[in-house]
């Protein structure tokens, strides 16, 4: 037997397009005062989020992730015959099986690609930017698709005030590439763990742990649950540190970043992290007001308003900073190449 080996291959990677798809249905704080205790002062100054989009009841994560990856692909000019692998970063998958990532891959037309879900909550599209990363800096894939998609309409109690102002649906993907000749791309990364947090922020039933049952559902454990004070402490302090992480690892100080582009839990939270670490307003990307918290969505849909808002040009440095469930933390410095 003579067995040939692939050469290994040595490249960078970098983001090439953005897509985003944000349901036209809006949710405003106007809205919710007809259906829970609140106001539109307590949810603005404690979230700063003013209004949120819903997909239509029965609409799947994998209609919204499609859409965004059309949108990706159309603006890279290229057909979904060339990708790769497709990663969908959700924790509100269609089902728990067959993965999301099939059926997009089915919606687009993607022959000849594989592809699979990751869940890490609010940090599903950095924990899934660096996987593809490395499938493309491998030589495994020239085109990646990466997507953060979230439709949490589907597990939120509109009976509780202190989650249902939180959370919206939406997605945004990435088409990931190899870097040309003097380009960079993405730079670093820090990811962390830390399951001690994992009651703070969760779903608790419809895992192996509670199986749906009359029980669960009556005690409405199929929506999501939260301890607002824990998250946010957490958040401050991991979001600070994952930023200063990339700073330091990397020999580069706070003003020489063009644009941190957070995830959009919280204003105060994404505010305090920005105070804490010296930063100028124009350099942080904050939408929350527009779209809430659309988990895996939020950074993608970040790129998407910096684009919108001519925020980004060749050449800048742009860090990515998640905290979510479990807990997770993630950040990631790049470079803009497009």
């Amino acid at each position: 037997m003579s067995l040939q080996l692939k050469p290994r291959v040595a490249r960078r990677a970098k983001i090439s397009s953005v897509g985003t798809y944000v349901p036209p249905n809006i949710l405003t704080n106007a809205d919710l005062e007809r259906m829970v205790d609140t106001n539109d002062r307590w949810i603005v100054e404690r979230t700063g989020i003013r209004e949120r989009h819903l997909a239509e009841p029965g609409t799947p994560t994998s209609v919204l992730a499609t859409e965004a990856a059309k949108d990706c692909l159309q603006r890279r000019g290229i057909d979904a015959s060339e990708i790769g692998c497709i990663i969908v970063g959700t924790v509100t998958p269609d089902m728990l099986f067959p993965a999301t990532a099939c059926l997009v891959q089915n919606n687009l037309g993607a022959a000849n690609t594989w592809g699979f879900d990751l869940s890490a909550a609010c940090s599903a599209f950095t924990y899934s930017l660096q996987v593809g990363a490395k499938l493309v800096e491998s030589g495994a894939h020239d085109k990646v698709l990466v997507i953060g998609a979230d439709t949490m309409s589907s597990i939120t109690d509109y009976t509780d005030r202190s989650t249902c102002i939180l959370f919206g649906d939406a997605a945004g993907c990435v088409l990931l590439e190899p870097c040309g000749e003097g380009e960079v791309g993405l730079i670093d990364f820090w990811h962390e763990i830390d399951g001690s947090g994992g009651d703070s922020l969760c779903m608790p039933a419809g895992g192996s742990l509670h199986p749906a049952s009359v029980q669960t559902v009556q005690s409405k454990m199929h929506f999501i649950k939260q301890d607002g004070s824990t998250v946010y402490k957490f958040a401050v302090r991991k979001m600070q540190e994952a930023t200063e992480r990339m700073l330091e690892r990397n020999g580069i100080t706070v003003s020489d970043l063009k644009l941190l582009i957070p995830h959009q839990a919280n204003r105060r939270i994404i505010e305090a992290t920005a105070e804490r670490l010296g930063m100028q307003p124009g350099q942080v990307l904050i939408n929350i007001d527009r779209y809430g918290n659309t988990v895996g969505a939020t950074i993608p849909l970040g790129m998407g308003t910096a684009i919108e808002e001519g925020r980004l040009k060749n050449g800048d440095l742009v860090l990515l900073a998640s905290v979510g469930a479990g807990f997770t933390v993630g950040a990631t410095l790049l470079r803009w190449e497009f």
